[in-house]
């Protein structure tokens, strides 16, 4: 099959499927959205003949245009234009896991510091503040107390883009020093570990120590049900382990897997492409249920 593949910057996650794709005999055409441009009609020539597009744009606007560009133009693009919508938006992700009864952390959105300061009030302190889009635990803040929750949102009315207009205010949800990331294709997972820090943000990114994780039957349960509620595709669903059972706090749409295929036994890159094989074999387009607008 012809892959391409949507980047602006190669990383080592990019490099582990491109040479997977490569050792099995596939076509890969590598398409920098730096240097693209998009069109209402017919694609760019780079495009031609292509069987599926995977997007791994690093900037969440790119991606968002990028798949909307694809679809229309009828190349199959994973992840969807509508799944990257909903996960690149955590109050939209949000409210799609909650109408679809998956349990996850409660949540309530202002536009105003005021009424975000109702909000934090009202769950208490700590609670969670986060940027509506960004990752990498990126602008996430424990808030401790009502003067630390003043100066936060000042900082944010300030800050000018619309974004941080929107206050995404979280309970803060008491758990072990861990949480579960699980790397899953349409609910299938290929391959879930546990981060784990002393800091409250568990994150890959931000130096979390990372181990093998064996799912139960009730975390498979869970990633099936987040995946169809955003609309499917090759998904990272976090979970966190309460006295209830788990909550499912994010699903990410161009999600890493570097720190995920050093500490399992599993072929990580490899699980991905057998399902893009499966993908383009099926000649069928992801048709994503998650119809969750914010």
């Amino acid at each position: 099959m012809k892959v391409g593949i949507l980047y602006s910057r190669i990383r080592r996650d990019e490099k582990l499927l491109l040479t997977e794709l490569r050792e099995r005999g596939h076509e890969v055409v590598k398409l920098d959205v730096r240097d693209l441009t998009f069109g209402l009609h017919e694609p760019p020539a780079a495009f031609e003949g292509i069987d599926v597009v995977l997007d791994r744009c690093l900037a969440t606007s790119r991606s968002l245009y990028a798949t909307q560009f694809c679809e229309a133009w009828g190349i199959p693009v994973v992840n969807s234009p509508t799944t990257a919508d909903v996960c690149a938006d955590k109050a939209k992700t949000s409210l799609a896991l909650a109408k679809a009864g998956v349990p996850t952390p409660e949540t309530k959105v202002a536009f105003t510091t005021d009424a975000a300061l109702e909000i934090i009030e009202e769950f208490g302190y700590p609670c969670v503040l986060k940027p509506v889009v960004g990752s990498w635990g990126r602008l996430m803040a424990k808030i401790e107390c009502r003067s630390a929750a003043e100066a936060i949102l000042e900082h944010k009315a300030t800050l000018g883009h619309y974004e941080h207009k929107v206050f995404y205010v979280q309970e803060f949800v008491e758990k072990p020093d861990r949480d579960i990331r699980v790397l899953a294709t349409d609910g299938e997972p290929i391959a879930a570990m546990a981060r784990t820090s002393e800091h409250w943000l568990t994150n890959a990114a931000k130096g979390a120590t990372t181990d093998e994780f064996e799912l139960d039957d009730e975390a498979l349960d869970l990633v099936k049900r987040a995946s169809e509620a955003v609309g499917g595709g090759l998904l990272g669903v976090d979970l966190m382990e309460t006295e209830s059972g788990y909550t499912v706090h994010e699903v990410n749409h161009t999600v890493e897997f570097k720190a995920l295929n050093d500490c399992t036994s599993v072929d990580v890159p490899g699980a991905v492409v057998d399902w893009l094989e499966d993908v383009v074999a099926s000649g069928v387009k992801q048709s994503p249920s998650a119809e969750v607008t914010a």
